[in-house]
């Protein structure tokens, strides 16, 4: 196992030193952030993340994320020359001892939460969502807290016109085009592909949602059977459906979980969730259950404390403050090597 901790690049409020300064923190997980989706990633600008990282005694094995172009999720015309572009984006990093890409294939929008800063009763503030909030908004017009709005109105409202005739099945199917035409890239290179579930794992404004349970994943291996084509174990977007047992889980997918995200939630009602800090006892999942599932199962990859609260007075980027990540850090890492030594 590997620690790792999100960073924005040379815009991140939080330097590379305080993070280099976490105890047991091998490297960071980062991108290129400002080159248009589908088009190729330069060398230089991978090349100058990397000797930033190095430079302060940090790896940069694992990328997060070398986002997917809306046209390949539609399976139109263009995508053929997008999959291509990301094909030679893939071996750029290879040049630069990138071994994991973690992605997504949500239509539209990725994470949605309804507030980035509900109050805690101990006074620290943290991501929420609640259903009937997120549904009384209209999407063609729509104000999300924490979206990135990418898109004019028109081009939001021209994307969703689209997706009207996409079903679960066609965009899976243009999943597997896209792998199996990443999949000689990720040979050749070693780099596995760590594609995150869908957050929450339901379907939200009428678009598909298709990684969210053991179900997906069995039917993801199936279609692709490399051993390149892995998930990024994301505990907050799976634990959201109550549905998953993520210990069991945890453990029957060790070898194809390339990234483990762990965070912690308190679930309310059906649906709606509160983030938490990282301890099993902080909320409704079982954190050191789940880390007991990877250890047995032989878990070798990467892991990153996933959102945290702002505490102490912080006001981070939400989800992505310096002080909550980094106490779950260390928590994590104790879990793992107690789970590991426990076992010897």
């Amino acid at each position: 196992m590997k620690m790792t901790f999100r960073w924005y690049g040379e815009s991140d409020s939080i330097p590379l030193e305080y993070i280099k300064q976490i105890p047991g923190m091998s490297g960071v997980v980062t991108a290129v952030y400002d080159v248009p989706v589908g088009e190729v990633w330069p060398e230089d600008r991978i090349a100058r993340l990397y000797e930033l990282c190095h430079a302060k005694g940090l790896e940069m094995e694992v990328i997060e994320s070398v986002p997917v172009h809306e046209d390949i999720k539609l399976g139109r015309p263009s995508r053929d020359r997008l999959i291509a572009n990301y094909a030679t984006t893939i071996r750029n990093l290879g040049k630069y001892g990138v071994k994991c890409i973690c992605y997504n294939f949500m239509p539209v929008f990725d994470w949605l939460r309804t507030n980035l800063k509900t109050v805690a009763e101990d006074g620290s503030n943290s991501l929420s969502y609640n259903h009937d909030e997120l549904m009384k908004l209209d999407p063609r017009n729509l104000h999300l807290p924490g979206w990135d709005e990418s898109y004019t109105t028109d081009q939001l409202n021209s994307l969703l016109d689209a997706y009207k005739d996409i079903t679960h099945d066609k965009l899976f199917e243009n999943l597997v085009y896209f792998l199996e035409g990443i999949m000689p890239a990720c040979e050749e290179t070693g780099i596995n592909m760590a594609i995150h579930p869908d957050d929450p794992p339901w379907d939200m404004f009428g678009l598909p949602r298709i990684i969210t349970s053991a179900e997906s994943y069995d039917k993801l291996f199936a279609a692709v059977p490399s051993i390149h084509n892995g998930v990024t174990f994301c505990t907050g977007s799976l634990g959201a459906g109550r549905f998953n047992d993520l210990p069991y889980m945890a453990k029957k997918y060790t070898e194809r979980i390339h990234f483990a995200h762990i965070r912690q939630l308190c679930l309310r009602g059906e649906l709606d969730f509160t983030e938490k800090g990282h301890l099993t006892d902080m909320g409704s999942l079982d954190i050191y259950a789940i880390v007991k599932g990877l250890v047995e199962g032989g878990f070798c990859g990467y892991v990153r404390p996933d959102h945290g609260r702002n505490i102490w007075g912080e006001d981070g980027k939400p989800g992505y403050g310096l002080y909550d990540r980094a106490l779950g850090a260390t928590y994590l890492y104790g879990l793992f090597e107690a789970i590991e030594k426990g076992g010897k």
